[in-house]
């Protein structure tokens, strides 16, 4: 399990990360405050505060997570 903390700033910024993680056969879950959200899922995605950083959980190994969070790298933020 790897997590990291990403920026969506746009509906297409959402649609684009959704269409990545629908790739990845792997469960990835996004965590804002006290609620958790399937990543692939555009409504739960839009159902959190987007104004602020969220915490992006992928459920897989070391590999398969270091490949899904090169493609969205354009969305990390530290």
């Amino acid at each position: 399990m790897t997590s990291k903390n990403i920026q969506l700033h746009s509906i297409n910024d959402v649609k684009e990360f959704v269409n990545t993680a629908t790739l990845a056969d792997f469960e990835i879950d996004l965590v804002s405050g006290r609620y958790t959200v399937d990543a692939k899922s555009i409504m739960g995605i839009f159902s959190l505060d987007l104004s602020k950083p969220i915490t992006v959980v992928a459920n897989c190994d070391e590999a398969k997570s270091a490949e899904f969070f090169a493609k969205i790298a354009a969305y990390v933020v530290e």
